[in-house]
């Protein structure tokens, strides 16, 4: 195990995760960090010559579109089924007063 965490290390972690570790979970985070690191440390021995980084796994095209009308304006057939309609609007009843 090439990296070793320090027991400040482990303090300050549980500081900010908010967590209260006893002396036994605290050696067994410092392991867990440390293959945790060992592991990261592995992966940078890779060779990612002409590997284009990516940050999907699906290519995304451009997801914004031009927003176009496909229906119209049928707004006379929707105010139709409007218990009323005034001035291109749908009225209603009063529900409080």
């Amino acid at each position: 195990m090439a990296n070793v965490i320090s027991d400040e290390t482990i303090d300050y972690v549980g500081i900010l995760a908010k967590l209260e570790l006893s002396d036994e979970e605290k050696e067994q985070a410092k392991k867990d960090m440390g293959s945790m690191l060992d592991y990261i440390d592995k992966l940078g021995e890779l060779d990612t010559t002409g590997v284009e980084p990516m940050s999907h796994i699906f290519p995304v095209q451009n997801v914004f579109r031009e927003d176009i009308v496909t229906n119209g304006d049928d707004s006379e057939n929707i105010l139709k089924n409007a218990p009323g309609s005034k001035d291109n609007m749908f009225m209603v009843p009063k529900t409080f007063e």
